[in-house]
């Protein structure tokens, strides 16, 4: 891997103001919920600038609804399974999303393939973490795929969603090293709280204004980036470099 020089971004004073409205999202989940969790703490303690219109569950009677509930959320669910076309099951979602008002739609945990046709009504507007240094291990079993390959980093990735499984421009990355111990369930431990510390981060750029998608690119000031911004602690995005290339004078 080459050398980087990191540079990290100051986010105060560049988007929000104080009487910014709260940006207004949608979290879409299929299970515990760790990671609205995580963007509940920061809400509530006044660290991000969100306001979750709604939680939705294509399961039913999950651990993160009950989150949702406790802080005051709208928890809804729309079964997948009571649905016999997935065409059905989407426009239901899409109906629900839309009644909510929702600016943001955001993929944490939802274990569902969306097709092309939902995925178009959101251009630019619904993000995935998925558990992956993506482009690597697209789709499931991501940590069993690491460990098998001998990888020595494994991490996580917040992009902007197509109809591409997983492919969709890549925000932000977080990279964790892979232990001679780890196993799955190790890996996917200690990957878990800097997933949460990724989202966070994003969203919390994505509600200062500071990030969008234009023709397919991740654009930071309404400049388009050339690789996925990194997360540099538990609450800071940077770009990174090739220090050759800051060398040459090129950048």
């Amino acid at each position: 891997m080459a050398e980087m020089d990191v540079y990290p971004l100051n986010l105060k004073g560049s988007g929000a103001s104080n009487d910014h409205k709260p940006l207004s999202a949608v979290v879409l989940i299929s299970g515990g919920g760790s990671n609205l969790q995580a963007l509940i703490d920061q809400i509530q303690q006044g660290q991000l600038d969100l306001n979750i219109q709604a939680v939705i569950s294509n399961r039913p009677e999950v651990q993160g609804l009950t989150r949702a509930r406790r802080a005051g959320i709208a928890a809804l669910t729309i079964d997948h399974r009571g649905f016999f076309e997935r065409a059905d099951f989407e426009n239901a979602l899409a109906q629900a999303i839309d009644d909510c008002g929702a600016e943001l739609i955001i993929l944490a945990g939802f274990m569902r393939v969306l097709g092309a046709d939902f995925v178009s009504r959101y251009p630019g507007r619904m993000i995935n973490l998925h558990p992956s240094l993506l482009p690597k291990y697209p789709g499931l079993h991501t940590y069993r795929r690491a460990l098998e390959a001998g990888d020595t980093e494994h991490g996580a990735s917040i992009h902007f969603v197509t109809a591409q499984l997983d492919g969709g421009p890549i925000i932000a990355q977080a990279r964790i090293p892979i232990q001679t111990t780890d196993d799955e369930q190790s890996l996917q431990q200690r990957l878990s709280p800097v997933e949460h510390h990724l989202l966070v981060a994003v969203v919390k750029y994505l509600a200062a204004g500071r990030l969008s998608c234009h023709n397919g690119h991740v654009c930071l000031d309404g400049n388009a980036l050339c690789q996925p911004l990194e997360l540099v602690n538990e609450q800071d995005l940077a770009l990174s470099t090739p220090r050759s290339a800051v060398e040459r004078g090129e950048l």
